[in-house]
C-alpha cells in the first residue's frame, strides 16, 4: 500500500488544501486516515482533503508526497479513481 499527499495547492474556507488517495485500496486510505485522525466528512468519493496544516505532519507518518498530477496518475492507475461526470 502506498498512501499518496500532493501539495496544499487547492484554496478554499481561507486555506490551502492537499488530497490524500491510496493506490490500492479505498479501506486502506480510510485505515490511514482514521490512525491520523482525519475526519471522516473530509473523505470525498477517491480522497481525503487535507488542511495545508496537516501535511508534513502526514508525510512523516508515511505518506508519500508527489505532485498533484503524479497523484492523479496513480489514483487513475490504480482504478479508484471516480470520475467527475459520477460526482
Amino acid at each position: 500500500m502506498t498512501i499518496l499527499i500532493d501539495p496544499p495547492l487547492w484554496p478554499a474556507h481561507g486555506t490551502l488544501w492537499s488530497h490524500l488517495v491510496s493506490d490500492t485500496a479505498i479501506d486502506e486510505l480510510h485505515a490511514f486516515a482514521a490512525l491520523n485522525t482525519l475526519p471522516r466528512r473530509s473523505f470525498d468519493r477517491d480522497h481525503y482533503d487535507v488542511p495545508a496544516t496537516r501535511h508534513d505532519e502526514l508525510v512523516a507518518a508515511g505518506a508519500v508526497s508527489v505532485t498533484a498530477n503524479e497523484l492523479t496518475r496513480r489514483l487513475i492507475a490504480s482504478g479508484l479513481r471516480v470520475k467527475a461526470r459520477d460526482r
